[in-house]
């Protein structure tokens, strides 16, 4: 019996050092940091403060326009609202999103549609592509506006970048100084 409890203990610590031993992924890729580096827009912090930073900072309006950021507002189902890139403008209702973190956790889509369900045709309230169903969500999300950039950048070619933990403890940090 005495064998057989050190055989558990031996293997739980070998499961528990993998995983310590193993660099964790810093964070989950964000709608945020995403929607900055495909549009430009240098705007940092939680997505449902995006709209009051660019007051005096960027063109702000209620017209979608290719390389705007859609700014969604904080709601109970979205706590820290969401933004995402107009990537086409198929008509005054009706956009295509380049984002990430909305179907999938972490996942970026690309050219999804997205449409104006407010009553005043303005874009405060919007129904978004949701992968999971292969359709449009069956919600619709309290929006803002768009945040208007100089020029986009082409989507296809910006780079996503992910961070990650240092594997070596920061040892390449401490080297270079």
């Amino acid at each position: 019996m005495f064998a057989g409890f050190r055989a558990f203990i031996a293997t739980s610590i070998l499961a528990l050092s993998a995983l310590i031993a193993v660099p964790a992924i810093a964070g989950t890729l964000q709608c945020a940091p995403f929607a900055r580096q495909v549009s430009g827009i240098d705007l940092h912090g939680n997505a449902n403060t995006w709209w009051g930073q660019a007051e005096g900072r960027y063109d702000r309006g209620h017209e979608p326009r290719v390389g705007a950021v859609l700014a969604f507002a904080a709601s109970r189902s979205m706590p820290v609202g969401h933004v995402a890139m107009v990537s086409k403008v198929l008509g005054d209702r009706e956009v295509l999103l380049t984002h990430a973190n909305w179907s999938y956790r972490g996942g970026v889509e690309r050219n999804v549609r997205a449409i104006d369900v407010s009553a005043n045709n303005d874009w405060t309230d919007v129904r978004v592509w949701y992968g999971p169903i292969g359709d449009l969500g069956l919600r619709s999300n309290p929006a803002k506006g768009f945040i208007y950039a100089d020029a986009p950048k082409a989507v296809d070619q910006a780079p996503v970048r992910i961070a990650s933990a240092d594997p070596t403890g920061g040892a390449a940090m401490r080297a270079a100084f």
